[in-house]
C-alpha cells in the first residue's frame, strides 16, 4: 500500500535515491582528511626550511607523492560535495542553481586536475633528477 498520489507518482516527486550517497561521501572524505591533513601539516613542518631540492626529493619519494594526491582528490571531491549543497539549499531559481552547479563543477575539476598534475609532475621531476 502506497501513501503517494497517482499525480505524485506520476510526476516523479519524491526520494531522488542519492542523498544517502551524497552524506556519506561527505563523511567519508571528511574522516579522511582528518589523517591526511595531519600529515601534511608535520610533513611541511619537517620541510620547512629546506632548499628547492630537498624538497622535490620529498614530494617525489613514492608515499609523499601517492599521500599528496590522495589529499588532493579529498580536498576538492570534498568542497566539490559540500557546496553542491550549498548551492541546493540557498540558490532557488532554477536556472541560476544549474549554471552554479555546472560552473562549480567545471572549475573544481580544473583546479583538482591541475593540482594533482603538478604533484605528479614534481614527482618525475625528482626521479629523473636522481637518475634512478
Amino acid at each position: 500500500m502506497s501513501l503517494r498520489t497517482p499525480l505524485a507518482r506520476a510526476r516523479g516527486l519524491g526520494s531522488a535515491k542519492e542523498g544517502v550517497q551524497h552524506w556519506w561521501a561527505q563523511r567519508v572524505t571528511a574522516v579522511a582528511l582528518i589523517p591526511l591533513s595531519v600529515w601534511f601539516v608535520v610533513s611541511l613542518l619537517a620541510v620547512a626550511g629546506a632548499d628547492y631540492p630537498t624538497v622535490v626529493a620529498w614530494v617525489g619519494s613514492p608515499v609523499n607523492t601517492a599521500l599528496l594526491v590522495i589529499l588532493l582528490f579529498s580536498v576538492f571531491y570534498h568542497a566539490l560535495l559540500g557546496l553542491q549543497v550549498v548551492i541546493e539549499d540557498y540558490i532557488h531559481t532554477e536556472w541560476l542553481k544549474h549554471t552554479v552547479l555546472i560552473s562549480v563543477h567545471f572549475a573544481l575539476i580544473l583546479l583538482g586536475v591541475i593540482a594533482i598534475v603538478s604533484v605528479v609532475r614534481i614527482a618525475f621531476i625528482a626521479v629523473l633528477s636522481t637518475g634512478v
